[in-house]
């Protein structure tokens, strides 16, 4: 009970000290037993105890929340997301850690209720043998709530030692659903507004009419990568030198920042929130908007003439949603011919993703300019199987990577390790996309690559922003001019000092950029 009632709300607060506090709750309802002497404790155990068992399965999907993604559990929104977090474990373990998981969460949801009423009816019981005693301590643990409340008294920096207990996270999680319940109206109304909608083909994209246009998606590719001491040198190194390789190439490139909708997981929410120019940071946003006829970037070209696609690497099942966003096609793993190793949660290297595209899509002869979205999905959590770049003519049909992978099942690194191989993967796929463009870049290709969102917690530490960096490459000038006014950084490295945009922004400051002014 004591656990329940004083547990910290993010793991790195767990430190002995942080348990160092005071319930109110507790103190009241002690309180009131001793006044009203109540006998019935089976029912009241019952009760209570269920009360507090099902708030501890909420806390700990509270802690689970704020390790992974950034934030604490939505009652409303995030029952969805269980189910990707099950599909990500089954990538990871296969299907019998999938059903270990399923069993042990069952488990310990029962034993945490079944615990609770038995420790309610223990404590009640032990309070009435012993009226005096508890009296005193609970005078003695009032006084002291109120002082600590009075002087904002903590022991561990950000936990206060006077505690709401059961009835704060009661209230927080009550506060929760109001404001998702209020969330979906509001959405409604935020998703009527769009000035692109109908605005006609041939005011759309005009500023690159004849290029091939790739959104790239690097996973877990945060501002950290580019600013962390512990990951900014070697990553930093990579962008530089590739700054300087495609110079040399004829490329520019400029570079700003993102504030991404998610963090630590959750990409299709970010992707959804730049294609669609709408903030998606839960499921039930995610589903409207995909059950709506928003007008998505990728409709915009699709509406300008261009041929679009979705290569999807990640998707292994059907995807119902490549209709909302007007792909022509959505190549998922299966459709990409791919006859290598897996990597852990990728299906295939990053490399051979794009080759993939490469010999699909723009090597067709007679073909119109193509704009695809490319989730590159090698730097993708545990980071447990990193891939190495070969020679782009020995791609092929991906069995050159034969002997490189470690299968879904791979073991996750150690936490010491795991920082060090999280920086792997990213300068991985920074120098896969670098020599995709010096291999297969030309006059008419574009290329936006960004990250969907900062890793984990483990990765990032507490308190990190949901920044992520976006960078810009083209050989033509001409498509670099178009946002000079933009302030964007020269190269493939962000600034610390860059803009920052809302991810949603920026579909409607592409669309401006390089439409018709007339159509603005």
């Amino acid at each position: 009970m004591l656990f329940v009632l004083v547990v910290p709300d993010d793991l790195d607060h767990f430190t002995p000290a942080a348990f160092l506090r005071i319930p109110a709750d507790a103190v009241l309802a002690v309180g009131l037993l001793l006044i009203s002497r109540w006998r019935p404790r089976r029912v009241a155990g019952v009760v209570a105890g269920t009360a507090l068992g099902l708030l501890a399965v909420l806390k700990i999907f509270d802690l689970g929340f704020g390790g992974v993604l950034a934030r604490p559990f939505d009652p409303v929104h995030d029952w969805s997301l269980l189910g990707a977090g099950l599909d990500f474990v089954k990538s990871s373990y296969g299907t019998a850690g999938q059903v270990g998981v399923v069993v042990l969460v069952a488990l310990l949801a029962a034993g945490m209720i079944a615990v609770m009423t038995l420790s309610v009816r223990r404590l009640a019981g032990a309070v009435l043998r012993h009226g005096g005693t508890a009296t005193g301590t609970m005078g003695v643990l009032g006084a002291l709530w109120a002082v600590c409340a009075l002087l904002g008294a903590q022991i561990v920096p950000g936990v206060p030692v006077a505690t709401g207990g059961a009835a704060g996270l009661a209230y927080d999680q009550g506060h929760r659903v109001y404001e998702g319940l209020r969330d979906r109206a509001a959405f409604a109304k935020e998703a009527r507004v769009d000035r692109f909608r109908g605005v006609p083909g041939d005011r759309l994209l005009t500023g690159l009419r004849g290029k091939d246009v790739v959104v790239a998606f690097i996973e877990s590719y945060g501002r950290d990568a580019v600013e962390d001491p512990e990951y900014a040198p070697r990553v930093g190194t990579v962008l530089d030198e590739g700054t300087r390789r495609l110079r040399a190439a004829g490329y520019g490139s400029r570079s700003a920042f993102l504030t991404s909708s998610t963090a630590g997981g959750g990409s299709w929410l970010a992707h959804a929130t730049l294609l669609s120019g709408l903030w998606i940071d839960n499921p039930r946003r995610y589903s409207d908007l995909v059950a709506g006829d928003r007008f998505t970037l990728n409709a915009a070209f699709h509406r300008a003439d261009w041929r679009t696609v979705a290569v999807m690497p990640g998707i292994t099942r059907a995807w119902p949603e490549g209709r909302f966003y007007g792909f022509d096609r959505v190549y998922g793993a299966s459709d990409l011919g791919y006859r290598g190793p897996r990597f852990s949660y990728a299906t295939m290297p990053d490399q051979y993703t794009l080759a993939a595209f490469e010999r699909l899509e723009r090597d067709r002869r007679g073909r119109a300019p193509v704009m695809a979205t490319i989730p590159l999905v090698s730097s993708h959590a545990p980071w447990a199987s990193i891939p190495s770049l070969i020679d782009w003519n020995a791609v092929g049909d991906g069995s050159a990577f034969n002997g490189m992978g470690k299968g879904y099942n791979a073991a996750w690194p150690s936490r010491d390790k795991m920082r060090g191989e999280y920086r792997r993967s990213i300068e991985y796929s920074l120098n896969t996309l670098i020599g995709y463009v010096e291999r297969h870049g030309d006059e008419n290709l574009v290329l936006v690559f960004l990250g969907d969102h900062q890793p984990a917690p483990l990765i990032t530490g507490a308190g990190a922003s949901h920044d992520v960096p976006i960078t810009i490459v083209a050989k033509d000038r001409a498509v670099l001019d178009r946002i000079s006014g933009w302030g964007w950084q020269d190269g493939l490295k962000p600034a610390p000092d860059s803009p920052v945009w809302r991810m949603s922004d920026f579909r409607d400051r592409f669309l401006t950029a390089f439409g018709r002014q007339d159509a603005q």
